[in-house]
């Protein structure tokens, strides 16, 4: 996927809206043919330990509708480093559940491999 940062306003908030465009032609996206689009505002923001955020999906499909909660926490991981916890609430019907798990798997594990690069 490519991502597209249409707005983003780091405060608790503030506001944000990004695309997300698929780069496998079969890929289905909820907004377009091949991209999701959301938009949210940063509801929690404590440095160093928390991020909430309140998302929902720019889509005509009401299955794929509905405001959801993301939580990211970051705890100190034993031997050094963070941990982060991703809690997602809210998931709207039309997006499976496994699905989204393996999403937000491989953008943790993206992540971790960014930021252990230094």
């Amino acid at each position: 996927m490519t991502s597209h940062v249409h707005e983003f306003d780091p405060r608790e908030g503030g506001a944000f809206r990004i695309s997300l465009t698929y780069d496998a032609p079969t890929a289905t996206g909820k907004t377009t043919a091949h991209t999701d689009t959301y938009h949210g505002h940063f509801a929690k923001l404590v440095k160093d330990e928390q991020v909430v955020e309140v998302t929902e999906f720019e889509t005509q499909d009401p299955a794929l509708r509905g405001k959801m909660t993301i939580t990211f926490t970051l705890v100190d991981a034993v031997g050094g480093g963070t941990d982060v916890l991703a809690v997602h609430e809210g998931l709207p019907s039309g997006v499976p559940p496994a699905d989204n798990e393996e999403g937000w798997r491989m953008s943790l594990a993206k992540l971790a491999a960014y930021v252990e690069a230094g």
